[in-house]
């Protein structure tokens, strides 16, 4: 039977308030995450260790009812550890295919820049093309497949940075930021006694997941908001400040977000606020800063910003 728009809407919100029995924090945080999953666009989380990055992952893929896979990065961890590998079968007298953690439907790569730049690839091809390649075979993920990663700050100790291409394979960036005081107080009391994200309640399975995503893409956009996507991508090119603009990859990933959005909405068409809103979190990462703008500690997500806001939205939709 046939899913319709509200039905799915109702049952996104219902993952969303699943997800908040555990984590505490900013609601836009979980809307990012749930349009991520939805849309089938990969997450980066990037924050200090501590503030709720695995929590939102683990409640996520608990309430979605998606098989879950945590892969802790470190920098002697190998793509073998991540893909798996072939080893000797003494009774088949044959070399058998031990898969890796990747092959889940929800997989967390903690502190995805401790991984090396070797290890790091690994991940492309699974983020790209839901496949992976092992001794020369290619086997597919499981559908739906959906990747939240984390990274520490630049900064931090034994961090090797994410380069250009594995940046723009993430759909959505954001920082989750610390609680506010009375969040924080929440948190102290919800884990006096018991961890909460172990009671999340299951309200979906990987069918109704996969049913909503392909839901996802039969959201209408109009000519005129596929151009205003299309000026938005296209401003960050020219600017002075900005020394990589976003790719065309971003503007389909834009797009598809902003489809996402607008079935969390409860509508099947997407508006130019949809848009807006989801600028900085699928650009911001993907930008190089010119030397001069770094120096003058200029940021790339209110530099977004400020080009989508000198961008006239369309009306009379």
């Amino acid at each position: 039977m046939k899913m319709e728009i509200s039905e799915a809407s109702r049952i996104v919100h219902e993952i969303e308030n699943a997800v908040l029995t555990a984590f505490v924090g900013q609601p836009s945080v979980v809307q990012l995450g749930l349009i991520g999953l939805f849309g089938g666009l990969h997450v980066l989380i990037e924050d200090i260790p501590g503030l709720g990055k695995t929590t939102l992952a683990l409640a996520m893929a608990r309430a979605a009812g998606l098989g879950f896979s945590r892969i802790q990065c470190t920098p002697d961890l190998l793509p073998a550890d991540v893909l798996g590998l072939s080893v000797w079968d003494a009774n088949q007298h044959a070399f058998v295919f031990r898969g890796g953690p990747i092959l889940a439907h929800f997989v967390l790569a903690d502190e995805l820049n401790r991984a090396s730049p070797r290890t790091q690839s690994a991940f492309l091809q699974a983020m790209q093309e839901g496949s992976v390649t092992v001794d020369g075979n290619t086997l597919p993920l499981p559908e739906p497949f959906f990747m939240v990663a984390t990274q520490n700050p630049h900064n931090f100790v034994g961090t090797f940075p994410l380069p250009e291409a594995e940046l723009d394979r993430f759909g959505l960036s954001f920082s989750i930021g610390y609680p506010s005081t009375e969040d924080e107080e929440t948190i102290l009391i919800r884990n006096e006694t018991a961890r909460p994200v172990m009671a999340v309640k299951t309200v979906a399975d990987p069918e109704t997941i996969q049913q909503i995503r392909i839901m996802v893409q039969s959201v209408h956009v109009a000519p005129a908001v596929r151009q205003y996507i299309m000026e938005i991508v296209r401003s960050t090119r020219t600017q002075a400040d900005i020394r990589l603009g976003a790719s065309p990859r971003s503007g389909v990933y834009l797009q598809q977000a902003s489809k996402a959005r607008a079935l969390y909405e409860g509508r099947s068409f997407v508006l130019p606020e949809d848009v807006e809103a989801l600028a900085r979190p699928v650009l911001a990462h993907r930008l190089v800063l010119a030397s001069q703008s770094r120096m003058a500690g200029k940021d790339a997500v209110a530099l977004v910003g400020e080009l989508v806001s000198r961008i006239r939205k369309p009306t009379g939709l």
